[in-house]
């Protein structure tokens, strides 16, 4: 069993940067292919970023790409997201999320462990 714990979230004015860290329970995330997805209100939830936890392999959306940058700290055992030059549009409620084997996916189904979400806000 995998809990993931995530903090970071808050409001931020358009431009701004946030940082989203999300920490596995139970397990190093060596082990685990980490991502982070996004859902605004009324939308289906998306996918932002992922990589691999024992590898140098990343995926990024290209809605996001050139201003968020997913990485990890092995001594923390920590996954991160950082959200710079932020948009209205960026919105959401973002969720760590984790599975188990080798490949990055970025379709929510594929991905059997979830944290509760950390709400992200940017004003115009």
């Amino acid at each position: 069993q995998v809990q993931l714990v995530e903090s970071g979230g808050g409001l931020v004015q358009a431009g701004g940067t946030l940082r989203l860290s999300c920490t596995p329970s139970g397990r190093t995330f060596s082990s685990l292919i980490m991502a982070w997805f996004r859902q605004a209100p009324g939308k289906e939830r998306e996918f932002v970023a992922a990589l691999n936890g024992n590898g140098p392999n990343t995926s990024t959306a290209d809605s996001v790409k050139g201003r968020f940058t997913i990485s990890r700290d092995n001594a923390k055992n920590t996954v991160a997201l950082q959200m710079n030059s932020l948009k209205p549009e960026d919105t959401a409620v973002y969720y760590c999320a984790a599975r188990f084997g080798g490949i990055i996916r970025s379709i929510a189904r594929e991905y059997a462990y979830w944290g509760q979400g950390t709400q992200v806000t940017v004003s115009s």
